[in-house]
Formats: C-alpha cells, structure tokens, sequence
C-alpha cells in the first residue's frame, strides 16, 4: 500500500511532438468528469454514502446540549464517543475525517440559521470534530514510521468530492442549480479549517501533519489542482501524496519555491523589498515628475499585488482571511490601486492636483505597512492573535453606534434650522464620544433652549459611559477568550498558514515583479504551444530567473536542514529538532541543565538495558496488584471462577504492550471494571447484595453472642431468662 502511494506519476509523450500542436478543430477536447476524477487514487470510495450515514449516527444519538468538555467525560466516552470511533474506525476508509469534518460544517451551519445558539446542533458538530480527532489519532498510533505519516498525509490533505460515488439520479439534480463549484474538491484539512475546528487541528496528528508539509517533507498537489482559478494553469504533471528525499531530488527544483516554509522566508523577503521602496520614495516624492524610485514602487507593488490576488484565487476569500495580516494586505492594495489611478489620470491630463492627490492617498499606508512587519514577524504572540477578533468586535460596535446616534444628528440639524452644519455637529459629537472636548453640551442651547441640552446630555450618556462600557467589555471577554484557547488558536493559525503555502498555480514560482512578465507572456503562449512544451518552457524559466535562490535552498535543506546525521537519527515520523533561543548554549554545552537533556541523546549500552529487563516481571506484578486492589468484591468473585483458560488469557493480556484507546487507560482488564461500575443497574444490585449480606452476619454474630451468654449462665447454675428482641 504504502509502495502504492510513493509510486509518482509519469506522463510520457514522443519526443518528436511539435512545439505548436494541432488546431483544436482537428483534436476534440475531452469533458473533464464533473464529480471528481475518476483517475484519483481514492475515487472508489463512498463518500456520499459515508456522509449521510455518519449523520443519520450523529443524529440519532445526540438529542440534547452538551458541550465539549461533557463530551469528553469518562461516562459519556465509554458510552458514546468510544462506540462511534469503533464503529468507523474498522471500516478502514481514509475519506472518513473527511466526511466527519464535512458533518460538522453543515451541523454549524444548521446552527445558525436557529434562534437558540445553544442547540444540539452544536453538540452534534462538536461529536463530529471529536470523533474525527480519534480517528485520527488512532491511525497514527496504529502506523507508525514513514507509512504512518504517508497515510495521515493521504487522509488530510487528499482530496474529496462530497457527491462522488453518489447515485447518478442524486448528481444530475445537483448539477441542474449548482456551477462549477460542484467539480471542486477539498481536503479535509481545508475543511477544518473552514469549519474552525481548532480541537481537531491542535492534535497531535494533525499537527505531525501540517509541520511535515510546512518543512516540505510532504509534498503534493493541491486537490483543489486543476479545478480553481490558476491564473497560469500548468497541468502536464502532477505531484502525488508522497515523502520528499532531499538527496535524490534534482539540484534545481523548482518546486521547493513552493515550500510553505521556504514561501513564508521568500514573502517577507518581498514584504522588506516593498517596504523599502515605499519609505524611499515617500521620503523623496515629487508630484512633479516620475522618479526612478517611484517607477521601481509602483512596478514592484503591481506585482505583489498580483500575488495576493492569486492567492485568494487559489485558496478562495474565506481560507485567505483566516489569516492574521489578510485585512493589512487588503488595505494596502486598495490604498495602492487608489493611488495608480489619481496618478495615472494627473500624468494624463497635467493637473498638478491629482498628482498631489495621489501621494496623499499613498501616504495613508504607512500605518498599514508598518505593523504588517510586525505580524510576519511575531505572529505567535497573544497580542497580535487577537487583535484581528478585536478589531471585527469593534468595528461591529462602532457601526451600530453610528447608525443608532445619526439620530440624535438629524434631530439637532433640524433644531439648529440652519445656524449649524452637519460637519460641525458630527464633530462636536465625536469629541463627546471620546471624552474630549464638551463644546457641544455648552453650545446646545443654539439648538433650543431646553431640547438641545436635553439631546447633548443624553448622548453624552449613552455614547461615553454606554456603549463604551460595552465596547471595553467585548473586548475584553473576547481577549480572555483567545488566551483561555492558545495553544490551540497558534496551532490553527499555523494550518491556515501551512495550506495557504502549497501553491499550485505557476504563477508562485516567480517573484516580484517577473510575475507581472509571467502573466502577460506566459497565459497566451499556452494557446500557442502544447502542454509538454508549455511545461518545458515554464521550468526552464524559473530556474534561469531563481538560480540564485534554488542553489542557496538546495543547499540549506542538505547540508544543515537535513543533514545526514539528522536524517539517519530522525527517522521521516519525526520532525527534525527546532533550534530554540538557547541552541547555541545547549550545542556547546555551556548550560548547567545541559545534562537533562543529553542523558536521554545518548543512547544506554547492552549492560544496561538487561539490568533494566530484570524489573520487568516485578513492575508488571506490581501493576497487577495496584488493580486488583481497587476491584469491587463481585468483580472479584468473578475473576476467582474463571477457569484455567480465562487465566492463561489474563496472562498473556497482562504482558500485550500497552496502547492508548480515546483517552483509556492501557491496561486490558480496567476497562471491563469501569464497564461495570458505570452500569447503574449493576450498581444497585450489588449494593442491595451487600446489604443482605451485611444483614446475614449481623444474625450470625447475634447468634454466637447468645450461645456465649447461655454457657456463662449454665457453668454458673443459673439459667437466665431469654428476652425477645
């Protein structure tokens, strides 16, 4: 299997095919299968039957709300979560998270269009994202090694089609009101993060997941390839699911410019280039006449602006604003486009005013450019994590203040029958909203002698002390809530940036400003030549035009990313080491804890490891007798009736290797134990039980404290009288 998923595709042609290739009348095009490809390696399986079992599940068995953490009790694990996982995972199908993860969207989306937010709506997507998180988990505790990680690999990021497999009937109904979005097909790691399940992409797993993509030690094509907007579609091959070996790939790959890790260094490399050349030419600007510093801006600004509309093409506008710094990019290429235009139209006509005009709309994007550094660079932190949910707070806020105060605006522009406009009452009502100035409450009395001081004193009210205490209060319950959840929104930003990374349109492959040269040379010669030699043509290109660039890579990732004595002690399950603050400390060891750490690098002799064996049977004995003591007496009773055989089992059961099962402990007899003392029924037959018991020896002890008595009294001669009890 795993042989199968390494196995890359090659597409071989005659080397004899002509550069131009025949007219399209001669050759007819092929129809592109409208629900998915029927070439893919995973496309007999069932996702729309998956899909729709899974809910008929998930649906019959969650009938109230119940949040995440009840999900997770130990109660409700055994009897629903840990059955359901079962249940799913023995059917040994990798479209399975995929079909949870697509559940849990529509479940949200159900969710709301309700009036009650607290629904079970959100219990059942909640089950779904717990369940595929166990799936998942167990698939890779189940394969470990290279194959493992291929196969998390394959159930993450290969794609699917929610109606492939579906009944022909079902897919002529879907195709008759649907477009092209129908012939898309999504990851499940694209899914989750749509959905916003953070629980499920803070996993473990899933994480082992997204760093090996981001390393580029995965690599792949988009599922979405060959179905979104490319702006400069190279489709003449395709990159399976597979491991990348740094030593037996080519010293020019073009590909890893393409590496979310190595894209993210390339992107803020372009970010300092622009930087720069905005401050040097707003420091020298002249509305006069066209620098050279401003024709090198504007050019290099055009095409990274060509690269962030790409990138929403690529990955759609909802995947592209999950990012911290989208809302900054968006600014800048609006203020960017505004300033082309008024500097355009001022060069056409002379008008020196729109030149000038230009350079101040320009100049609004300094405050955006500025802190967009800052969020490359310190993307971790709690500040910058949750600013962007503070900022829509806010200005949701501030909206609704806007719109409810155009009142109090309308009604003092009426009073003041002209003696003022509205520019000055908007800002004296601003003043008074950010307790600045209060020269509207003492020029009220202009409106009216009794209504205009009414009007101010009541918005000074409502806007300074109201609806700034809310404002202040959302903000800071929103900030209490990105701290309280982390971990788990870093690691979320970290997927997003991961899958925003793995490009497929060739357009990435060039850097500001040549992609501006690709797109208008590149997109038509693709009319004009066939794909094989479109392919040529494009390799050829970039790595003429990044032959610096894929040197310097080539060189990173064999000799100090993945050396050979890191790839020989990190096998491809694990991640090679990340260098922390201190790495040169711990390399030298000049650190007094250096030996916490090298006690566990240095692997123990034979010697050792035989001394260690010895404890073997006495640690299992020990364990074995820990639970034993916590054994109710039934279960006890039990396990003395067993015979030979059940003791044999229990043997061999106490000496299987320990494995972890959705948060169980790894012993095999415990679960039963739980089983029992989670069955009410069970609970209270053996409590009445011990209760007759009790009852019994209480008669029995009665029974001897007489006979006793009855001999003291006839070895004296005297026969005491019985009383009844």
């Amino acid at each position: 299997m795993s042989a199968n998923r390494r196995r890359r595709i090659r597409v071989e042609e005659p080397e004899g095919q002509p550069l131009l290739r025949r007219p399209l009348c001669e050759i007819p095009a092929e129809p592109e299968p409208r629900f998915g490809n029927s070439q893919a390696p995973h496309a007999h399986l069932k996702v729309y039957t998956n899909i729709h079992r899974i809910r008929r599940d998930v649906v019959s068995i969650v009938e109230d709300y119940l949040t995440l953490e009840q999900l997770t009790d130990l109660r409700l694990n055994i009897s629903v979560v840990r059955p359901l996982v079962d249940k799913l995972y023995e059917q040994n199908d990798i479209s399975l998270v995929y079909c949870l993860l697509v559940n849990r969207s529509q479940f949200l989306y159900e969710q709301e269009h309700m009036s009650n937010r607290q629904n079970v709506n959100f219990t059942r997507a909640t089950l779904c994202e717990l369940v595929a998180t166990r799936i998942l988990r167990r698939s890779g505790d189940d394969n470990p090694g290279s194959d493992g990680l291929l196969l998390l690999a394959n159930i993450l990021v290969a794609g699917f089609n929610p109606f492939q497999n579906a009944p022909e009937e079902v897919r002529q109904e879907a195709s008759l009101g649907s477009s092209w979005i129908h012939n898309r097909t999504l990851p499940a790691l694209e899914v989750a993060i749509l959905s916003g399940s953070r629980h499920f992409l803070s996993s473990t797993h899933c994480q082992k997941v997204v760093n090996a993509i981001y390393i580029g030690q995965v690599i792949y094509t988009p599922s979405t390839y060959g179905t979104q907007l490319d702006m400069i579609p190279d489709r003449y091959k395709q990159r399976p699911i597979s491991l990348y070996e740094p030593r037996e790939a080519p010293l020019l790959n073009q590909y890893r410019l393409t590496v979310p890790r190595t894209r993210n260094v390339l992107e803020i490399m372009q970010f300092l280039i622009l930087l720069s050349l905005y401050i040097l030419f707003m420091v020298e600007r002249n509305p006069d006449h066209l620098s050279i510093v401003e024709i090198a801006f504007s050019v290099y600004a055009f095409g990274w602006a060509l690269d962030q509309f790409a990138t929403i093409l690529a990955h759609g506008w909802n995947v592209y604003t999950q990012n911290l710094w989208s809302f900054l990019d968006v600014m800048f290429v609006i203020i960017y486009w505004a300033y082309l235009v008024l500097r355009i139209a001022g060069w056409k006509t002379g008008q020196f005013v729109l030149a000038q005009q230009a350079l101040d709309v320009l100049a609004m994007g300094a405050p955006v450019l500025i802190p967009r550094l800052a969020f490359n660079l310190l993307s971790d932190n709690l500040v910058f994590l949750s600013i962007r949910s503070m900022m829509a707070d806010f200005t949701l806020l501030t909206a609704l203040a806007v719109w409810c105060f155009l009142g109090f605006l309308l009604s003092m522009l009426w009073l003041a029958e002209g003696r003022h406009n509205a520019s000055n009452i908007s800002k004296w009502m601003l003043w008074i909203w950010f307790g600045l100035d209060g020269t509207g409450v003492s020029r009220s009395t202009e409106f009216h002698w009794l209504l205009g001081p009414v009007l101010m004193i009541t918005f000074a009210f409502l806007g300074n002390t109201l609806f700034l205490t809310i404002l202040v209060s959302m903000l800071s319950n929103t900030f209490a809530t990105i701290v309280t959840n982390a971990p788990a929104e870093i690691q979320f930003r970290k997927a997003v940036l991961t899958l925003e990374g793995v490009k497929s349109d060739a357009i990435f492959a060039y850097q500001p400003p040549f992609n501006i040269i690709a797109l208008f040379v590149l997109v038509p010669m693709r009319f004009l030549v066939s794909p094989r030699w479109f392919h040529k043509i494009h390799v050829a290109t970039v790595r003429a035009i990044n032959l610096p660039v894929l040197l310097f890579i080539a060189a990173v990732e064999r000799r100090l990313l993945w050396s050979d004595t890191e790839l020989a002690q990190y096998p491809t399950e694990q991640l090679p080491k990340k260098r922390g603050r201190s790495w040169f400390w711990e390399k030298w060891r000049l650190t007094s804890h250096g030996d916490i750490q090298a006690v566990f690098d240095i692997p123990p002799p034979d010697s050792v490891e035989e001394d260690i064996a010895v404890d073997d049977d006495m640690t299992h004995h020990l364990i074995r007798r820990q639970f034993a003591r916590q054994q109710s007496s039934g279960v006890l009773e039990s396990n003395k009736k067993q015979g030979d055989d059940g003791a044999d089992q229990q043997q061999q059961r106490q000496h299987k290797p320990a494995s972890r099962r959705d948060s169980m402990a790894p012993y095999g007899t415990l679960s039963e134990q739980i089983r029992a003392i989670m069955n009410d029924s069970s609970e209270e037959d053996s409590v009445a039980a011990r209760l007759e018991k009790l009852e019994h020896a209480t008669l029995r002890i009665e029974e001897m404290l007489t006979r006793v008595c009855d001999s003291a009294a006839a070895a004296s001669g005297n026969t005491p009288a019985r009383a009844d009890d």
